[in-house]
């Protein structure tokens, strides 16, 4: 494109000598005026530029329905948008393909292409990323709000039991909604640790007792506070089941599948015990108890509900699984190489220790892995130096991958922060929002906010649309249409 100073629009006779592809548009998007020509715009006929080739034949109310403004004695269209994004959008015409400049927020750049009826096809790749990653983040902070939202409004229809299921499931799943709630989770946390702690203090000799058979087993009373511990956890998973409201989901959930896989060895070595003597061998029985009491260290993977740090770690080792891969293929490799050779070159000794390839993996695995616990070791020169090598490629194959897991640690925990932030600034111009709605008194807006009360009792008291500039579509649908140059905070 190229600047106008002066530019006008050339005369179209009645006949329509003129043809559209030699006409001049002028155009003015926040103050900036620039010029194109018909035959540019008209490669994408659909788009808004394109109309306001043929508007003119058809009178203000075409154009009006194109365009903010028009100076017929200009010959000048007027948009009140972004000129920057407007700057990026023009591209298409000359490139055939978009790219966003830097500051630029996503989700009003795409509200400014459907503006301006270009397809998102345009936009490239790199682009699409970013304004992805955007787009699900918008979708979180309106999940977190919708949230906040279903908890602090009441449903006058709903019925008594109903009412008591949602308390139920406030006061042990959310912590942060009452004080009494955040005692309940700390309870649950102390009981963990306890439960942790007496599985592993009933392992050691001196604390265990005998029974009339000769029998090692645990003190009868850390016995007993196994028994409360488990009580107390299958309570908790039995109230969060009843009054969750998608019990499929719940049942299904990894960190509850982890509940049942703590409480279930306890009640399965309880009735092998007392009924499983009379099916089987005693000491088949006792066999089959204590390898399901081992199962009771899945217990320690409960305290993942209660520590957004485990959470964090867990989900950057799920993004860290290419580099995880590629730590174990350079592992793998290392292994086998290393272990071929470190059996080649002891061969010559007589006192060998490298009795095979496959028994030479164990070698290269603590090797490579810097343990190194000296059962098996080389004792030839060659087989040294075979083995220093192996380390020093070790200690690098396992130092690669740990920056790019690291960054995902750190870019999920402040994006969690952000997020959350967003979230609160979200339910505080709601309430922004609402106290100027009732200090106005307005007519129309009491008469908004009854229907939408109909429509969804829980937002009685807060409205239901945010009015920041970055707009959550997805807490309302109707669509908001905003004159204002578009701005991202």
């Amino acid at each position: 494109y190229k600047m106008a100073g002066d530019s006008r629009f050339p005369d179209v006779d009645s006949d329509g000598s003129e043809k559209s592809e030699e006409m001049e548009i002028v155009v003015n998007v926040g103050g900036v005026r620039q010029v194109f020509y018909g035959d540019n715009l008209n490669q994408y006929p659909e788009t808004r530029l394109a109309e306001l080739v043929n508007c003119l034949s058809g009178g203000y109310d075409s154009i009006f329905s194109l365009c903010d403004d028009y100076d017929p004695g200009k010959r000048e269209f007027y948009f009140d948008r972004d000129p920057d994004a407007f700057k990026c959008i023009i591209d298409v015409y000359y490139f055939g393909e978009i790219h966003m400049k830097k500051g630029i927020c996503p989700i009003c750049f795409k509200n400014e292409m459907e503006f301006w009826k270009v397809d998102l096809q345009f936009l490239d790749d790199c682009c699409k990323a970013h304004l992805s990653e955007k787009k699900e983040e918008l979708e979180e902070i309106a999940r977190r709000v919708q949230l906040i939202l279903d908890d602090l409004g009441v449903d006058a229809s709903e019925s008594r039991w109903k009412k008591c299921q949602k308390c139920i499931w406030k006061f042990l799943e959310k912590p942060e909604s009452s004080y009494p709630a955040r005692v309940i989770a700390v309870l649950s946390f102390l009981f963990i640790l306890i439960s942790s702690v007496v599985m592993c203090v009933g392992t050691i000799p001196d604390l265990q007792v005998v029974d009339a058979e000769g029998n090692r087993m645990e003190h009868p009373t850390l016995d007993s506070i196994e028994t409360a511990c488990i009580g107390w956890f299958t309570m908790e998973y039995v109230l969060r089941l009843i009054s969750s409201p998608n019990k499929l989901h719940f049942a299904l959930s990894f960190m509850n599948i982890v509940d049942v896989l703590a409480i279930l060895p306890f009640y399965v070595s309880l009735t092998l015990t007392h009924l499983g003597a009379k099916l089987m061998e005693l000491s088949n029985v006792q066999q089959a108890v204590q390898a399901l009491r081992i199962m009771r260290i899945a217990r320690i993977f409960k305290l993942a509900r209660h520590s957004s740090g485990l959470q964090t770690l867990t989900y950057a080792l799920k993004r860290s699984f290419k580099e995880l891969g590629l730590l174990l293929m350079y592992l793998a490799v290392g292994i086998f190489v290393f272990s071929a050779l470190g059996y080649t070159m002891e061969q010559s000794h007589p006192e060998t220790l490298f009795k095979s390839i496959p028994q030479s993996f164990w070698w290269a695995i603590i090797t490579m892995t810097t343990v190194g616990y000296g059962d098996i070791y080389p004792k030839t020169t060659l087989g040294k130096l075979n083995a220093a090598i192996s380390f020093l490629c070790g200690v690098i194959a396992i130092a690669l991958p740990i920056h790019p897991i690291i960054n995902n640690f750190v870019r999920y925990y402040n994006k969690q922060r952000v997020l959350e932030t967003a979230a609160k600034h979200e339910l505080e111009l709601m309430e922004l929002n609402s106290a100027e709605g009732k200090a106005a008194g307005s007519r129309s807006e009491l008469e908004d906010l009854s229907r939408e009360s109909k429509e969804a009792p829980f937002y009685s008291s807060r409205i239901k649309v945010s009015h920041s500039d970055t707009f959550i579509h997805l807490l309302s649908e109707e669509k908001h249409h905003r004159t204002r140059l578009q701005s991202c905070k």
